[in-house]
């Protein structure tokens, strides 16, 4: 009964150790299990926050780009600033990833390491008292059986020398070696007995120890560990979401810098500055007059007319305030086509192959001439075209002065490279300010360096000034021109010189006189021819730039026409021209001649060849 017990004990406690075991292993893959969601939160708040500056940057306004120019309106200014905030934003859960990964993740893993540590420790700990208290147990078995053996052979000894002594025919030396047998196996049995009682004292004291201190001692030692390990996922699950509330008041501060942001928005400010960014700084054209075709008359003038009347001109020139501007987007093909093509049909060919029955070339019959307002319909219905494809194929960004653009937008060019200019004036006079300081302290302290080693680096400087001030100049002319231009502008100061303000005025002047009411151009008479000259080169060269039309096939004259109407030109019987412009219905197709004369001839009067990759499309250079 004994033995089954005390088996049945150590059974039990081994039993409860693997239970312990196993459950103590089963607390520590928990918290590396949790610490593993720790770091997979990390490593999804340092994603987010990586995606979300990298959004930020996306979308970030390119330098050198038309996005900066947007950065004006407060709409685009409000959506920057939400940018702003989204970086901050994000700088937020890098924070979060930061914390949870120092408070949480290192310190879990650091304490991880420790409870194995210990749990392992504790556990070899119990397996030595079991060893211990075992072999104690072995001990005493052997003990036991020793003297249980011992104890057999004892009796054995003592019937052997009972049967011996009571045997007749046994000699007495027999008696005496079997009773001194007996005496030696009772004494060894007592020895026996001695030992077996020492070893059983001994093992029920550390059976008494081990199962009243050691193992309850290691017992408490590992539910010390395990509530410990409890007690640090508590405190960590706690770490994990004041980690988050910290950064809450700050998140709530960038989301405040979005909603202020998006109130910032003022919708008339924004549209404001549209307005000033397109304004043309063009007079508005006046009402149109109705034009009595009932009866023989001349077109009366009106303020509407693509041209002022020469006595308006005059008026106009002597003010010196504004220049009779064509009206906005008229490029010179076009108005010229409009101004001096003939309005009649064309001539009929001759009846006869031979040049010299027509001695004096065919005449255009004298009809009236289409109204006004037709050839204002088909300028107004007609396609804007492309301004700067003439720059763009030269490589250049447009003409030096801006005179490319409306008078309001070429102002506002001009002021602004007139402030950039200013800026690098005033960066190189610092310069040469420094260049100054650092001279007069060579001159005072020889050791520091020579004083005539800053003199090139001076004069360089000066002639830098020097240039900047004439490009500055330069621009400033042309500003006081454009400013005597614009009507609304005319009580700002005049910053042209008195030379540029008499160029200004007889191009003006030129200009108006040149204007008829019937859409056509005239020359006043009493001009002076020299000022007559510039004026009309001064013109032209307004429209230097301007598109010209490219050949879109040649053509062949059958007959000689003299042209002698406006807009036309005069060609030879067998001239090859250059064609610009088919024949749109009227009878009449635009030639060129040279790069430098184009005009009008009848249709029927040449044999024209388009070009197949031309045909019917209009190419402006």
């Amino acid at each position: 009964m004994v033995d089954i017990k005390m088996g049945d004990c150590w059974s039990n406690t081994k039993d409860q150790f693997d239970n312990l075991e196993k459950h103590t292993q089963w607390g520590i893959e928990f918290v590396e299990r949790y610490n593993k969601f720790v770091k997979d939160r990390t490593e999804i708040e340092i994603s987010y926050a990586k995606q979300l500056r990298n959004l930020s940057k996306k979308y970030q306004p390119k330098k050198n780009s038309r996005e900066e120019e947007e950065q004006r309106y407060t709409s685009c200014q409000a959506f920057l600033a939400i940018l702003n905030e989204m970086n901050d934003y994000a700088g937020q859960h890098e924070v979060i990833a930061e914390n949870m990964s120092g408070l949480i993740f290192a310190e879990l893993s650091r304490y991880i390491q420790e409870l194995k540590q210990e749990r392992k420790s504790h556990f070899q700990e119990g397996r030595r008292a079991q060893q211990h208290i075992e072999s104690c147990w072995k001990q005493l078995e052997n003990s036991k059986r020793r003297f249980e053996r011992d104890c057999k052979e004892a009796e054995r000894a003592q019937q052997h020398f009972e049967k011996m002594d009571n045997d007749l025919n046994v000699t007495k030396a027999d008696v005496e070696k079997a009773r001194q047998q007996a005496h030696t196996r009772h004494q060894m049995a007592s020895d026996s007995k001695n030992e077996y009682s020492s070893v059983l004292q001994n093992f029920n004291k550390e059976q008494h120890e081990h199962y009243f201190t050691n193992i309850p001692n290691i017992f408490q030692k590992i539910q010390d560990l395990d509530e410990r390990r409890i007690v640090k996922i508590g405190e960590s699950m706690k770490t994990f979401s004041e980690v988050d509330r910290q950064v809450i008041p700050i998140i709530g501060k960038c989301l405040d810098g979005i909603t202020k942001a998006a109130e910032s928005i003022d919708e008339k400010h924004d549209t404001q500055l549209v307005i000033e960014a397109f304004k043309s700084g063009f007079e508005q054209p006046g009402d149109v007059e109705f034009e009595d075709f009932s009866q023989p008359m001349k077109r009366t003038v009106s303020e509407s007319s693509l041209s002022n009347s020469r006595s308006d001109g005059k008026q106009e020139s002597k003010g010196g305030k504004s220049k009779g501007k064509l009206w906005p987007f008229i490029k010179k093909n076009k108005l010229m086509s409009l101004l001096t093509s003939p309005h009649q049909p064309p001539p009929p060919p001759p009846s006869c192959s031979s040049p010299s029955a027509v001695p004096n070339g065919p005449q255009s019959p004298k009809q009236q001439k289409e109204p006004l307002s037709h050839r204002l319909n088909e300028f107004m219905t007609s396609k804007p075209k492309i301004h700067c494809f003439r720059s763009l194929k030269r490589g250049g960004s447009g003409p030096e002065d801006f005179s490319n653009l409306p008078p309001e937008q070429r102002r506002k060019k001009l002021q602004q490279k007139i402030d950039e200019i200013n800026k690098e004036i005033q960066k190189e006079s610092d310069q040469k300010d420094g260049l100054i300081k650092m001279k007069d302290v060579y001159i005072k302290n020889p050791q520091l360096g020579r004083p005539e080693t800053v003199d090139p680096r001076l004069a360089e400087i000066e002639q830098t000034i020097e240039k900047l001030r004439q490009e500055s100049q330069k621009f400033e002319a042309w500003l006081a021109e454009v400013e005597g231009r614009l009507p609304v502008r005319t009580d700002q100061p005049k910053r042209s010189s008195e030379m540029h303000e008499l160029q200004s005025t007889t191009v003006n002047n030129c200009a108006q006189d040149r204007e008829s009411p019937d859409g056509s151009y005239t020359e006043e008479q009493n001009q002076d021819p020299e000022l007559k000259v510039a004026a009309q080169c001064e013109f032209d060269d307004e429209f230097d730039d301007e598109e010209i039309l490219a050949a879109i096939g040649t053509c062949k004259a059958m007959y000689p026409f003299e042209g002698q109407n406006e807009g036309t030109i005069a060609m030879a019987e067998g001239e090859t021209l250059s064609v610009i412009e088919e024949d749109k219905g009227d009878g009449w197709t635009r030639v060129r001649r040279n790069e430098d004369e184009e005009g009008y001839v009848p249709t029927s009067y040449v044999e024209v060849y388009l070009d197949r990759n031309t045909k019917g499309a209009m190419t402006y250079i």
